[in-house]
């Protein structure tokens, strides 16, 4: 048996800076927590809702595996098995071939995103009977409670379809307690919606972000981009222009509402131990460890690490996604005209098991910021000339501590950039015009170098089909942020755009494997059609 009050434990130790990932305590016997003794005090229900925000982040890793790593974005260049540094992939691979089975899947138990809905749902129940929170802060809490669990499903929901939902509340549980059939995806999308609805209705008109947290709480405009992502989601899927109208409307609130949400449209100065210390680019200043909650986040996961406060950093960046610094060390950095330096540029000690494809870094224009905001490519130097080996993403460079690299940049959920674009995405599905929310994002992407008479849409090529202009740039915007896959299968529920951008070439690949143990564990469960003989 599991005690799910172990987020009491996660929550208390979260405000000392000390809850970072841990996800499934088995506390009994050793912990005093429990039901009986806790829901006493408004600070109780507030380490609670930190304890909670500080699972979420732990949860980052799933996100960007789910919403990108099937994508386009990574893999080994031809003729490499491995990375380009020559360091192994170790079934990563499978994902971006989308070569996927039920015993082969680098997700598994569906995320472990029933850890914290699970949290979530006792949340909800002990503040809607509590009488020692603040009125404000209840409603405030409840509009967290409900928004996050939404955002959950609405993870769950793209991924595989129909899953099990669980929404009363469980302070322990066992495997057989739990075995219960899937519902079907429209039903698990009516829940999410009615989540979204009472996360609104608890916010009310307070569009504040949370005093002492800000932005790394979720917060009422959280709520209404998760809202404007799911109706356009469902304006693919028979809700049509009514749906986009409702994500539109949902866009044009926030805007309306917090007017203090814009572009990062200034050059920022970073110094000392930041990692890439100098003047940063626009667009590079918004991941910037230096510029947290700078004016384009709505809502983020807030990592910290320094010499006082140990508290935790991107560990998924660094286990798959930069290289060994005594291997990169053996490349060339073409812009600075210089090998990667150990002591400074080189240190990203790290893995490389998910490079960038050469291919995805040279659909950038040269001219576009983001290209090396984003990935950095690496080359080999011979007789004069450069040549590239390969790319990486280097988008979160995080600080030097004690002359190490702690890759602690916050991650976005959702920015002011991904407001405009699916903004944009709203007007094309209604016949209006996205020019002014596309050409906002290029124009802060190209800085001085933007012309809107050959980089402002419509006047692109790409820029002819409105859909394709769209996912492309959002392409350039949000890589690494855990949208592209997500983006693709979005647009087309038949798998048009899955099919034209990536490996995957059946229908039944726009869903995840049910892994072995979750069917084992979950007898009810029935694997998803496709993957069933393999």
């Amino acid at each position: 048996m599991k005690n799910y009050l172990s987020i009491l434990t996660i929550g208390l130790a979260a405000l000392t800076g000390l809850g970072s990932c841990q996800k499934q305590l088995n506390l009994s016997p050793i912990s005093n927590i429990s039901n009986a003794n806790y829901w006493q005090t408004s600070s109780q229900f507030d380490a609670f809702v930190t304890g909670v925000h500080t699972q979420f982040r732990s949860d980052n890793a799933t996100m960007q595996v789910l919403g990108e790593m099937r994508s386009d974005i990574f893999g080994t260049d031809p003729g490499n098995l491995g990375s380009f540094t020559g360091e192994a992939t170790q079934g990563e691979e499978r994902s971006w071939l989308n070569t996927l089975t039920l015993t082969a899947t680098p997700v598994t138990n569906f995320g472990g995103f029933y850890y914290n809905i699970v949290q979530l749902n006792l949340l909800i129940s002990k503040l809607n009977t509590t009488s020692v929170v603040p009125a404000a802060n209840k409603s405030y809490y409840l509009g967290i409670a409900y928004g996050m669990r939404a955002f959950y499903y609405f993870q769950l929901m793209r991924s595989w379809g129909g899953v099990v939902i669980q929404t009363a509340p469980v302070g322990s549980f066992t495997i057989s307690a739990l075995a219960k059939p899937a519902s079907s995806a429209a039903t698990v999308t009516a829940l999410i919606k009615t989540d979204i609805d009472s996360s609104l209705t608890n916010f009310g008109s307070n569009y504040a972000f949370f005093s002492g947290f800000g932005k790394a709480y979720w917060s009422k405009a959280a709520t209404e981009m998760l809202e404007a992502e799911v109706y356009l989601w469902t304006s693919y899927r028979g809700g049509s222009t009514a749906d986009a109208a409702t994500a539109l409307n949902a866009l044009n609130d926030i805007q309306t509402n917090v007017p203090s949400l814009k572009l990062v449209n200034t050059n920022t100065s970073v110094t000392g131990a930041v990692a890439g210390s100098g003047l940063l680019s626009p667009y590079a200043s918004v991941f910037s460890s230096a510029n947290r909650d700078n004016s384009e986040i709505i809502f983020a996961s807030h990592y910290l690490y320094s010499t006082t406060v140990n508290e935790a950093t991107m560990g998924f960046v660094t286990s798959s996604f930069v290289p060994q610094t005594g291997l990169i060390s053996n490349f060339y950095d073409s812009v600075n005209n210089t090998k990667f330096n150990p002591n400074t540029t080189g240190n990203w000690g790290g893995l490389l098991r998910a490079p960038v494809k050469i291919a995805t870094f040279r659909q950038f224009n040269p001219l576009d910021s983001r290209a090396l905001a984003s990935i950095q490519p690496a080359y080999t130097y011979s007789g004069g000339a450069y040549t590239i080996a390969g790319c990486f993403v280097d988008k979160y460079q995080g600080e030097f501590v004690a002359g190490n690299r702690a890759i602690d940049n916050d991650f976005p959920i959702y920015r002011y950039a991904d407001l405009l674009l699916l903004k944009a995405e709203a007007e094309i599905i209604l016949g209006t015009d996205p020019s002014n929310e596309i050409n906002a994002v290029r124009a802060r992407a190209y800085g001085a170098n933007y012309n809107a008479a050959t980089i402002g849409y419509p006047n692109q090529p790409i820029d002819a089909n409105p859909r394709e202009a769209l996912l492309q740039e959002r392409l350039y915007e949000f890589i690494f942020e855990g949208k592209r896959w997500y983006d693709l299968v979005r647009m087309d529920p038949a798998g048009s755009y899955v099919f034209e951008h990536t490996t995957a070439t059946q229908a039944y690949q726009l869903l995840w494997p049910i892994d072995v143990a979750a069917l084992t564990n979950n007898p009810d469960l029935v694997q998803n059609p496709g993957y069933t003989s393999n």
